[in-house]
């Protein structure tokens, strides 16, 4: 019953398809259908040229994130695995939104809304390797995908030491891996596309 609750509370929260509502209160865009089609923070963006707009999705999807967390948090408090389920269905219902037919963002803000609370330490690796990839690339979409790939192996290469940093603290090395490799993997997914471009790109000079 609480796994249920958990994933209802973050599945439900996750699902507020915040870009959408946004862009069609504001510029009357269906933000699915333009741009790059992708509802977060950086087409709605692109599609409406206002850094209010995009700022407000930011930080409104990041707290679809971080309350999922904090409600699992309120009602268990000393258990790890409640407040990460809340978190990857937050995520995953961002991702696949079931208002938007299962289109959605790429999950990076509800992500780092909930990682605030239930592991920081995760999230600040992300930002750092992010900003990092980004000054030598300057690629918004290359530095996520690099600072996923090499947060992942950050996390397993000094797990016994982020373990630390949960909070609560995950049951188990183990279960730490396990959530991180769930949401992890759940936003890689949606950088798929992008990946592909970035590859495309890549190769484009060899054909010439």
């Amino acid at each position: 019953m609480y796994y249920l609750l958990s994933c209802f509370i973050g599945y439900i929260l996750g699902s507020l398809p915040t870009a959408y509502i946004l862009l069609k209160k504001a510029r009357n865009i269906d933000i699915t259908a333009a741009g790059s089609g992708n509802a977060g923070a950086m087409n709605s963006f692109e599609v409406s040229s206002s850094k209010i707009i995009g700022l407000l999705v930011l930080v409104i999807d990041a707290l679809k994130g971080l309350l999922s967390v904090y409600l699992c948090l309120l009602i268990f408090p000393i258990n790890f695995i409640y407040p990460a389920l809340a978190l990857f269905f937050a995520v995953f219902s961002h991702c696949f939104n079931p208002w938007l037919k299962f289109k959605g963002g790429r999950g990076l803000a509800t992500a780092a809304g909930g990682a605030a609370l239930l592991s920081p330490l995760i999230l600040a690796m992300w930002c750092i390797l992010w900003v990092i990839v980004y000054i030598f690339k300057k690629d918004i979409l290359l530095a996520n995908i690099a600072a996923l790939i090499l947060t992942f192996l950050l996390i397993i290469l000094s797990v016994d030491f982020i373990y630390k940093f949960t909070f609560p603290a995950a049951d188990s090395d183990g279960l730490l891996i396990m959530f991180s490799a769930s949401f992890l993997s759940l936003i890689f997914i949606k950088h798929i596309d992008p990946l592909r471009e970035i590859i495309n790109k890549f190769k484009s000079p060899e054909k010439r």
